[in-house]
């Protein structure tokens, strides 16, 4: 099937949200892949920029477009939190359908600024955009915050009616990296932002957020969630199960524990156990 934008995805999602899976090394690309693949759901691809540069650029564009249309599901490829435009121009010409700009540490109104400015130039490219508003706490690549400003849903509103983005990212009680204590979801300002914002809601920091707070989310309007430290934890365990000299066999687990962890959560989004 051929490589679909993030907006394409969402449009089409309908009491489900669609999984955006981050791959921090070049063999989770396939691994994310093959886990939709064998759930025969739709997922988005994506990657910091500081994995992008890690895998390396010419891979990935050679890699990850070519595989995704070997997937019978469609897949959208995109460039997670990203707070530079100029990369997010470079990024244009790797194969990315989708971009964020996170412009979430500036004012309000530079916030607006700047995601206008991106979605003007990748809307002209055919690709979508996600922004942020509000602060989501924690350390995940290249995000880090020690502050987490809650989403306010009349700034929500204003902010997607004077940039025309795809999709918003909300702070609502998740936090990047892993969590420290359980995590408290405010549920009522979610839908209440599902209800006055125009764009895909996007939650982020879903790694060790509780199932049961995973399927209120997607009850309350989040169309797109994303996962990327527990992929990472998951390749780590896999790494130490398997002893020996063989890297074929120790890297081979590895993978086998990301492509689990990838359909237990898509099956999740979707409404499963």
């Amino acid at each position: 099937m051929s490589l679909v934008t993030m907006k394409d995805l969402l449009d089409r999602a309908e009491g489900y949200a669609v999984g955006a899976f981050n791959a921090s090394t070049p063999d989770m690309i396939p691994d994310i892949l093959t886990a939709a693949e064998r759930e025969q759901a739709p997922c988005i691809l994506q990657v910091s920029w500081s994995a992008l540069i890690f895998i390396g650029t010419a891979v990935f564009s050679a890699l990850a477009p070519e595989l995704a249309r070997r997937v019978s599901t469609p897949v959208a490829i995109h460039l997670d939190h990203c707070t530079d435009i100029g990369q997010i121009e470079q990024a244009f010409g790797l194969g990315f359908t989708s971009v964020m700009i996170d412009a979430s540490r500036l004012t309000l109104e530079e916030n607006i600024r700047v995601t206008r400015e991106v979605v003007r130039k990748a809307h002209a490219r055919g690709i979508s955009v996600e922004a942020e508003l509000g602060r989501i706490g924690g350390t995940e690549d290249d995000v880090s915050s020690d502050v987490s400003t809650f989403t306010d849903p009349d700034e929500a509103r204003w902010f997607v009616e004077q940039t025309g983005v795809d999709a918003l990212a909300v702070a609502v009680g998740t936090a990047h990296g892993l969590y420290r204590g359980k995590p408290k979801l405010d549920f009522q300002r979610l839908r209440r932002l599902h209800e006055v914002s125009d764009a895909h809601l996007v939650l982020h920091g879903a790694s060790g957020l509780p199932d049961e707070a995973v399927t209120e989310a997607v009850r309350c309007g989040v169309k797109k969630i994303n996962v990327a430290t527990e992929l990472k934890l998951a390749w780590l365990e896999g790494v130490r199960e398997v002893s020996g000299d063989d890297p074929r066999k120790v890297l081979g687990r590895a993978r086998e524990r990301v492509v689990e962890v990838v359909r237990a959560k898509i099956a999740l989004m979707r409404g499963g156990t």
